[in-house]
């Protein structure tokens, strides 16, 4: 079978302070986490690993509501669980209030009459919580809850489901579902090898399709159907799964995250391990996460956030069952990749071409090959062709002693790391020669060999026998599925050489900063411009020069110490867009002008009928980008952090990107990567370059804040961050706060 070797990957981070004060990043403690260990928000930093082995390999296993009566469901679930306990032997123990044998075993009347513990408790049973406080006196360590009616529900539903997770958590048993199936209980073929797909659902219908997979030659290790996870959850084993030696990778279909933060815990731990997560997370639309959550009843969450925080840690986002399929097996059974490069193989000059316009707009790097191997190639394929990727054969060298030549040829270049051959439909003897050779390269070689076949029959001898035969290629059915895996293996390995947990780098405990910016918060309350600049001043973001007055005497004395020009704006708690009621006056060169806006913003105010705390006299700073820099509080993943393009024009624009911390610096550059208007951070129309460090330690010191005011801020807006140009810092024009 295929290997599977995972490295490690790291976010490096340069200790820098400037002028506006300490470092965040100097006060992080910088060791690895481990259990117990907590950020300064009082979070967890490390994922504990569940002991699910007593669950998925038992000694013993209890049905409540066992039956052998025809035609009714427990007998069906029943019959089923006996099969599956014989399988993994277990001893089965029926528990029926009103018999004394179950398809010829023994009953017991009820729990409490179990002989000894039991690791497994399957209850099949309307009412699952007068068992569970049963089983808990019982000393049972797992339960399975099939019943349905609760969270799914709506809210009377969700109040049965948060009686039922009390009980669990009161008596500590581990329970999967309510609202669950049997597809943990399934019957697994043991004749495949290689390292194995585990698969995670809370939708069982949705992880059939992956369960097949079995007949085409995957190993398919465990199935845990979540349902509505009372208890236990996604993230619970995503975590057991990333322990296990056998498992190359974990497919996952998520309809709703019952915790973000558990949830990238486990994604940490996996990363960690090198195990690959390959997830199908529904919600991206109004309608999709609405469904969702009648169907399981849980929080989607915003799904850029969602999205962002699955990249942050390495899950793989796909959209369709058939993607999930196809990206998990190809990277639970490759071998690490040797290059980046992809050379596309084909027969046809067309196929070729559409197959590289695809592999290039994902982001896949085609390398053009060197003369000395086109130079190579052209002694088996005509002049005429193009040799230099796509690799043009024209037909007929498939067919005889050249085609091996040509294939060995190109996965010798040191620049190649994956050969893709799409084979647009058969055309025996031909195709049938040119997979048995691809096969047999692909036995040779270290480098991966993908295959496309596009027959849309899936009957043919070169299809069924030679390429799914074959434990080495990775064949695909679509030029999208093939390509969006191939960039996933790719990026995937990329991520994980080298990597260093974000949970590793979070601060313990509180900076400085933390102490001076307490004492400016205002519980239930928004601060003014002035207010929250002190705010960003105490975490070391610089702020321009500024003095808050009450008077046009007190401005124009302001105005001189600060030093014309001069920028005004009314400041209050309660003033938020300034510049749409004109309440922001730029360029004041004089006493006179001074004396004037004073007044004008005064005046504006009070028709509008807000109240102002003062006028600000600001010092008048130059040109450079303007950025917008934020926190806000997502459902699932607590305070998130925001980067994009600012101004007034900010909400048009809708350019930004999110991440969640803990991150490091890496991770702030690529946000800034992630911009449609990244290029004009690097000076466009004779613009020179803008401060990108600078910009990148705002966003650093703005997430430590996040971290550390996590139970005291709610929301924090700095937009305009003028971004000076290079080696010149980045100032904080503008700036809004919202207190917990």
């Amino acid at each position: 079978m295929l290997g599977s070797t995972h490295g490690t990957f790291t976010t490096g981070l340069r200790a820098r302070v400037d002028a506006c004060g300490e470092s965040p990043r100097t006060a992080v403690h910088g060791h690895a986490a481990a259990p117990g260990d907590r950020d300064v928000s009082g979070r967890e930093l490390y994922a504990e690993v569940p002991d699910l082995d007593r669950f998925f390999r038992p000694r013993s296993v209890a049905v409540v509501g066992a039956s052998d009566t025809e035609g009714r469901p427990n007998t069906g679930i029943t019959r089923q669980l006996l099969a599956w306990a014989e399988r993994v032997g277990a001893e089965l123990v029926p528990v029926h209030p009103t018999r004394t044998a179950v398809f010829g075993i023994g009953c017991v009347r009820s729990v409490k009459e179990l002989a000894e513990p039991v690791d497994l408790a399957v209850l099949l049973v309307a009412d699952p919580l007068p068992v569970v406080e049963e089983l808990g006196e019982a000393g049972v360590r797992f339960a399975v809850a099939f019943a349905s009616g609760f969270a799914e529900t709506g809210a009377s539903g969700a109040a049965a489901q948060e009686r039922l997770a009390e009980a669990v958590r009161r008596t500590g048993i581990r329970l999967l579902g309510p609202n669950t199936n049997l597809n943990a209980f399934e019957r697994f073929r043991d004749d495949l090898d290689g390292p194995a797909v585990a698969l995670i659902t809370q939708s069982g219908h949705q992880g059939r399709p992956l369960f097949t997979l079995q007949e085409l030659g995957v190993r398919l290790s465990h199935w845990a159907p979540t349902g509505n996870e009372a208890d236990l959850e996604t993230a619970d084993f995503i975590s057991y799964f990333a322990s296990l030696p056998e498992v190359g990778a974990i497919a996952a279909y998520v309809e709703g995250l019952k915790d973000g933060r558990s949830f990238l815990l486990a994604a940490d731990r996996a990363a960690r391990e090198g195990v690959p997560v390959v997830a199908v997370k529904v919600g991206r639309t109004e309608t999709g996460a609405r469904t969702a959550a009648s169907h399981t009843g849980k929080l989607t969450g915003a799904d850029r956030v969602v999205d962002a925080a699955m990249r942050q840690f390495g899950v793989i986002r796909v959209d369709g069952l058939d993607q999930l399929q196809d990206t998990a097996t190809l990277l639970a059974r490759a071998r690490a990749p040797l290059a980046d490069g992809v050379v596309v193989y084909s027969i046809s000059g067309g196929t070729g071409a559409h197959f590289a316009d695809l592999a290039t707009a994902a982001g896949l790097t085609l390398p053009t090959l060197p003369q000395a191997k086109r130079d190579e190639l052209h002694q088996w394929i005509p002049e005429y062709l193009n040799v230099a990727n796509p690799v043009d054969n024209g037909g007929h060298p498939v067919g005889d002693w050249r085609g091996r030549k040509i294939i060995d040829a190109i996965l010798a270049d040191p620049s190649v790391g994956v050969l893709i051959c799409p084979i647009t439909g058969p055309f025996p003897p031909m195709s049938d020669k040119l997979a048995q050779d691809l096969v047999d390269a692909a036995e040779a070689t270290d480098k991966l060999v993908c295959v496309v076949w596009g027959s849309p029959l899936g009957t043919e001898d070169a299809y069924r026998t030679t390429l799914l035969g074959s434990s080495r290629v990775a064949t695909f059915r679509t030029f999208g599925n093939c390509v969006g895996a191939v960039k996933a293996y790719l990026d995937h390995h990329r991520f994980t050489a080298g990597y260093r947990s974000p949970f590793d780098e979070a601060p313990r405990t509180p900076s400085p900063s933390f102490r001076k910016a307490q004492a400016l918060m205002r519980p239930g309350q928004r601060l003014s411009e002035h207010a929250a600049k002190q705010l960003l001043r105490a975490y070391g973001i610089r702020v321009p020069r500024e003095q808050l007055v009450t008077s046009a005497a007190a401005a124009v004395r302001a105005a001189g110490l600060v030093g014309y020009p001069v920028v005004m704006k009314a400041s209050g708690a309660r003033l938020a867009h300034k510049t749409e009621l004109g309440l922001v006056k730029v360029g004041l060169t004089s006493a006179s002008q001074v004396r004037d806006a004073y007044r004008d913003l005064t005046d504006i105010a009070r028709y509008e009928g807000i109240d102002l705390d003062g006028v600000l006299v600001c010092q008048m700073v130059g040109k450079g980008v303007e950025m917008v820099v934020g926190v806000t509080r997502d459902d699932l993943f607590g305070p998130t952090v925001t980067v994009g393009l600012g101004g007034v024009l900010v909400e048009v624009l809708n350019d930004t990107a999110v991440r969640v911390p803990p991150f490091g610096e890496r991770e702030a550059r690529s946000m800034l990567d992630e911009l449609r208007g990244r290029a004009l951070l690097d000076g466009v129309r004779g613009a020179p370059p803008a401060d990108v460090d600078a910009l990148v330690e705002v966003v650093l010191r703005v997430q430590r804040m996040a971290l550390e005011l996590d139970g005291d801020l709610s929301e924090l807006d700095i937009n305009p961050l003028m971004v000076l140009p290079r080696g010149q810092g980045a100032v904080a024009l503008d700036a809004l706060a919202v207190c917990r």
